[in-house]
């Protein structure tokens, strides 16, 4: 691969560093209501650093994560300022980046569980998809942990007609399943029919990027990765903060771009980074990139 495409790093754990705010269960959400100037300019700090693919914040702008904190009716204002956002930073860089759309997990992170019903999940997903179709490059299904979760995701964005990629979340025991326990191959075995256009493994540790990446490029998609820095994620709960997950204290930006390039040269092309790397890990990886010969795209 000569032409590799530059994700931008974690967007909630870098506006909790910056914000002054406590953390809250719609933390993402939260800020674009009350210091919309800090997401943009996370958003600008990564594109600075070389991110050619930028993720509107809205992960926790889900119509059932709105529901369940009170206030349903926030959804079509959180999901145009996001886009804003990411659209000024686009323009305040003056460089040539895309827009990806972000359709998280709807109930919350790393809780396949509490997804259950197909029909309903489809049609929360294109809620969020009728929301930003018009508005970005792509669509990014991302973090997400058991085949229910995705299929819906990848039906409800492929009826837009944008490139898609799927973002899978595997568990970080090198054991090659979802998070739900579901095989990742038997996933794959689902989910590739479906033609999503790229496959990534997402918000899991590096280590269980690098075992499970194989099966992914065996498929021959595209296929890339982006990985967590946390120590773990059993203490993140349903309406939960972020507040009980903690920091690897040896994925700083150099030892994650070993991690990030070893993906490269097992053939992913789209890489980038997730919860606990920020625009320095970026900035590294563009670094690493340049200095080795390839095109970011």
């Amino acid at each position: 691969m000569s032409r590799i495409t530059l994700l931008d790093g974690g967007m909630g754990q870098e506006l909790l560093k910056r914000s002054a705010q406590p953390p809250h269960p719609l933390w993402s959400a939260k800020v674009l209501m009350d210091e919309p100037e800090i997401v943009q300019a996370v958003h600008e700090d990564y594109i600075r650093a070389g991110s050619t693919v930028i993720t509107l914040n809205a992960y926790s702008a889900t119509p059932e994560r709105l529901t369940a904190e009170g206030q349903p009716e926030l959804f079509a204002p959180l999901q145009a300022r996001a886009i804003e956002l990411a659209k000024a930073a686009v323009a305040a860089c003056g460089k040539s980046v895309r827009i990806a759309g972000c359709l998280p997990p709807l109930y919350s992170s790393y809780h396949p569980e509490l997804a259950t019903d197909y029909d309903i999940v489809l049609g929360l997903y294109r809620q969020i998809v009728a929301a930003q179709k018009d508005h970005v490059d792509l669509l990014q299904c991302e973090t997400l942990s058991s085949v229910l979760e995705a299929r819906a995701a990848l039906t409800a964005a492929k009826e837009s007609g944008l490139p898609v990629w799927l973002g899978l979340s595997v568990a970080d025991d090198d054991s090659k399943t979802l998070r739900s326990g579901e095989g990742l191959s038997d996933a794959l075995a689902v989910l590739v029919p479906m033609g999503p256009d790229a496959i990534l493994l997402n918000c899991s540790f590096p280590e269980a990027i690098t075992a499970a990446l194989p099966d992914v490029i065996a498929t021959g998609l595209t296929a890339g990765g982006y990985a967590n820095g946390f120590t773990g994620i059993t203490a993140l709960k349903q309406g939960g903060t972020v507040e009980g997950l903690r920091a690897r204290d040896d994925l700083g930006p150099a030892v994650y771009a070993d991690f990030a390039m070893h993906w490269v040269g097992m053939g992913a092309s789209i890489i980038g980074g997730c919860c606990e790397t920020g625009p320095a890990h970026i900035a590294e990886i563009a670094r690493r990139l340049e200095r080795s010969g390839f095109e970011m795209i």
